[in-house]
């Protein structure tokens, strides 16, 4: 089979060089179909072919365009059917390792240019993981300061190619960028100190100032350490002071001339000391520090799947935050140009905010396209008529329309509600509801069903006995258990009390017991019991995706063994808690498996599907494809 292989590799290299010099497909097609292989004896060796030829054209160190289109040329062999479909994101891998940054960014371009390509069905279900990988790869390689734009294309394309509810590039765990650190000075050796006059108040920026100032962005990075006593003081305390002085600095704005319409966008703002008057009263500026404060109030506020429970704030915190968000909304309202209008953009922003952030606590579930697609074919005319038109046609009936089939068909039944409750009694005396069951007491069914042993039954019976039945509410010391021990008492009370009637009823009791129930009663009752039946099945079936076998938790363990301590500090577990796991346990799949299994036991989040999703953003993927198939054999199973 080797020998095979390496002939094959011999007899392609040629072929697919001149091939490819000609741009002719056609040439390594007949070459193809020359061997009479199998689909699998002929893919292979020519997939490992076309890396060979790339590694020769990289090594004559070729311009860009001619590796452009060699690429090109793997995307015409796998529509041709001749290689794997992975193959031209594997050779766009082999050739962003070995160019320089410069270079990258031109090839990049090209992949940029060809998502819809990457998009196919052919290529997106093999290539996309490698695809994200390459992506990443350039993302490590690149300085976020010096090359944003480049990392910015990156991350756009990602955007582009996977889709909306990919969930791997939802931060699922709801996550901060812990690594954007804001450096600012911390020697007040040179203080400078300066006074801005704001009409009759005078604003003081010196050290002090300035370091509570630039404190507040590791409180934007990190939100969750507010949520301790003292480091809440020390938000709050340095938010206040900074709002103060924004409320007491006016700006005046200058209409701007044509020359300085393109502003330069910059990511992060320079910390110098010497630079922050002029950027208290820089417009961009200042709202850009008020848009940090109404992000991170709004997150104070919201209910967060992942959020911690220890995570509360107390009545009084919430007030400060909701008096200094009106405060935040007036600053912005006073800050020109168009103060109104920026105001209300941003309150949108942030309210669509929230529904992005229900739609993720929901975890994410699948949006999906409601508009059929257009085609050539003539449109047939589907609409639904308007609801004022249903309404009009059914009063010239005079009929009622509801909104709902069942409830429209009850309500017409009847031309005047009031007919129709004459002579309706909801409900049943005693001696009714109860007759068919003294009967089954006196005289036991044969291989019948007991109708105190129905549920049914017995919560309606519960119901009327508290209505109209004294011994309901009789004191007893002994507790009858079950329910149709306690119903058989009860209904000996009942029969003893009726004057002059005997223990047996006869067959017109059972004709009239079946014209108790409504017919609005019957169909709540059917509602109730659907109801309970989709909730029982809905909780089962959540608790065996949450419950895992001793096979499963021995494989996860094994497969997270070497990295067990990061993915515990993922899932919540404190310092203390990791020492407590390492020394208890004396291997490394012990340890992990004392951690998982106390994750899956305790954590109400922890079902195979979230587990899924922290694997995948840890770079786990092999523990996660293993979780994967032990789901997808449970769903087989189930």
């Amino acid at each position: 089979m080797e020998g095979n292989f390496e002939l094959l590799r011999v007899e392609y290299r040629d072929v697919l060089q001149k091939a490819f010099d000609a741009k002719n497909v056609d040439l390594l097609e007949q070459k193809v179909k020359s061997f009479n292989k199998s689909e699998t004896d002929f893919k292979t060796p020519l997939d490992q072919t076309l890396r060979d030829v790339l590694l020769n054209l990289l090594e004559e160190e070729v311009d860009v365009y001619v590796l452009k289109n060699f690429v090109d040329f793997s995307i015409a062999l796998c529509r041709r059917g001749l290689s794997s479909p992975t193959i031209p994101v594997v050779l766009l891998g082999d050739i962003f390792e070995t160019l320089t940054l410069d270079t990258c960014e031109s090839m990049f371009s090209f992949v940029e240019n060809n998502v819809n390509v990457w998009k196919e069905e052919l290529f997106f279900t093999g290539s996309k993981n490698i695809l994200l990988r390459l992506c990443n790869d350039l993302l490590r390689r690149l300085s976020r300061t010096t090359a944003t734009v480049f990392c910015g294309k990156i991350l756009l394309f990602l955007a582009k190619f996977f889709p909306f509810s990919e969930r791997s590039g939802l931060n699922i765990v709801s996550e901060f960028n812990l690594e954007n650190v804001t450096e600012y000075g911390t020697d007040s050796a040179d203080d400078i100190v300066m006074e801005i006059n704001s009409g009759d108040q005078k604003h003081l920026i010196d050290f002090t100032f300035y370091r509570k100032f630039w404190e507040l962005q590791d409180f934007f990075r990190n939100p969750n350490q507010c949520y301790t006593k003292v480091q809440w003081k020390l938000f709050s305390s340095h938010a206040t002071s900074i709002l103060n002085t924004f409320h007491g600095i006016k700006l005046d704005y200058v209409n701007a001339s044509d020359s300085s319409k393109n502003v330069g966008y910059f990511a992060k703002y320079l910390t110098s000391q010497k630079l922050l008057d002029l950027q208290l009263h820089d417009v961009n500026f200042r709202r850009s520090v008020l848009l940090q404060f109404l992000i991170v109030f709004q997150y104070f506020t919201s209910t967060v799947k992942f959020k911690s429970d220890s995570y509360e704030l107390k009545s009084d915190q919430k007030e400060w935050i909701i008096n200094n968000t009106e405060k935040v909304y007036n600053l912005l309202r006073e800050t020109p140009p168009d103060g109104e209008e920026f105001a209300e953009i941003v309150k949108n922003i942030l309210s669509r905010e929230e529904l992005w952030n229900g739609w993720k606590n929901d975890s994410c579930p699948e949006i999906k396209k409601t508009l059929s697609a257009q085609s050539d074919e003539p449109r047939v005319n589907t609409e639904k008529p308007l609801l004022g038109d249903i309404i009009k046609e059914a009063h010239q009936q005079g009929k009622f329309y509801i909104g709902n089939g069942e409830l429209t068909r009850l309500w017409n039944q009847c031309p005047s509600n009031l007919e129709a409750c004459k002579g309706r009694n909801f409900l049943p005396t005693l001696d009714e509801y109860f007759a068919e069951a003294i009967q089954q007491i006196e005289n036991p069914p044969n291989g019948e069903e007991n109708l105190l042993k129905d549920g049914n039954f017995g919560w309606r019976a519960l119901r009327l006995l508290a209505r109209r039945s004294p011994h309901f509410f009789t004191y007893g010391s002994v507790i009858l258990n079950p329910l149709s021990t306690y119903l058989e008492t009860m209904v000996r009370k009942v029969a003893q009390d009726r004057p002059g009637k005997e223990l047996a009823q006869d067959s017109q009791n059972e004709h009239e017991l079946d014209n108790i129930l409504t017919e609005e009663e019957q169909a709540t009752e059917e509602l109730k019991q659907n109801e309970t039946e989709e909730l029982v099945d809905e909780q089962t079936v959540r608790q065996e995706h949450k419950n895992i076998t001793l096979p499963q938790l021995n494989l996860f363990s094994e497969k997270v063994s070497g990295q067990w301590e990061k993915l515990a500090v993922k899932l919540g577990y404190k310092s203390d808690e990791i020492e407590f796991f390492r020394n208890e346990n004396p291997t490394l799949m012990e340890q992990a498996r004392n951690m998982l299994q106390l994750w899956f036991e305790d954590d109400e989040d922890a079902t195979l599907e979230n587990f899924i999703y922290i694997l995948e953003g840890l770079e786990m993927p092999e523990a996660a494809e293993a979780v994967r198939q032990e789901l997808a054999s449970t769903m087989e199973v189930q």
